[in-house]
């Protein structure tokens, strides 16, 4: 393992001031990976001690001139402005930070192959994420990144769609079982409601009743059908606007779970 933290130790703040000599570590969610010097707005020296009057005006040219040569072309430009864009989004969604990076590195991939000419940076940012969460199998469906985007669920799928394929991403299709923690926690429901959930997707993935169907639709009707077998029941509206699914699509795949799993035997036998 390689330790990326600092060799030396403090133990107030006092001390970290004086010990730390070097900046930031490098990180992709900033448009020059935070390598660059940047001139600090406030009036003070490395030691606090206050400018002197005489030399502040030099120090504010030189603190323009230098926000000027950091964003020096378009390419900066624009992954300045995806990069924050990306930050807000995932800020949104509660990200972890490995994954904004992984966003952040995607997305770059799309500027250094000339992806971006056509679409919306709002959008390809948008797809990026989205792919980032695929890579980590973190649970985010497309509705999801499209409620905190500036760009509509159309747009997004299009430039996902293209940018997965132009740079190899090789993603695994989502699963419903990829959602189903989640969705459970969110409904408050019990471990033994879980297990059967689990269940009852494994029995309709091995009968390939998951193909070609939305993973998030499948993953609640087996939720709704888990809350009827163990008694903990929850409305199809409740689970439709947990899963962001419609309450005819919970039916649908209810009634085909129902029908092909013979659920409807061992529901009446419980209750």
């Amino acid at each position: 393992f390689i330790d990326r933290g600092p060799e030396w130790r403090a133990f107030n703040s006092e001390q970290k001031k004086k010990r730390t000599r070097t900046g930031a570590p490098m990180t992709y969610m900033i448009h020059d990976k935070g390598l660059s010097t940047m001139i600090d707005w406030k009036n003070r020296d490395i030691y606090g001690k206050e400018i002197p009057a005489k030399l502040r005006g030099q120090i504010y040219r030189l603190r323009k001139w230098q926000s000027r040569i950091r964003i020096s072309d378009a390419t900066e430009r624009n992954l300045t402005f995806a990069l924050s864009e990306l930050e807000r989004m995932a800020s949104n969604l509660d990200l972890q930070k490995n994954l904004r990076e992984c966003s952040a590195k995607i997305y770059r991939g799309a500027v250094g192959k000339h992806l971006i000419r056509g679409r919306s940076i709002e959008g390809v940012a948008a797809a990026s994420l989205y792919a980032a969460c695929r890579m980590y199998k973190i649970p985010r469906t497309l509705n999801e990144i499209a409620e905190i985007a500036r760009v509509d669920k159309k747009e997004i799928a299009r430039s996902f769609r293209f940018i997965s394929h132009e740079l190899d991403l090789n993603l695994n299709p989502t699963k419903p079982l990829d959602f189903l923690t989640r969705f459970i926690s969110e409904l408050a429901l019990s471990t033994e409601c879980h297990k059967m959930a689990k269940k009852i997707i494994k029995m309709a993935s091995e009968r390939g009743l998951s193909s070609g169907r939305g993973p998030t639709g499948v993953c609640a009707a087996a939720i709704y059908a888990a809350t009827i077998l163990t008694r903990e029941r929850r409305t199809q509206k409740k689970i439709a606007q947990v899963t962001q699914v419609t309450e005819v699509t919970v039916r649908n795949r209810f009634s085909e779970l129902v029908e092909n799993l013979n659920i409807n035997i061992s529901l009446k036998k419980k209750l």
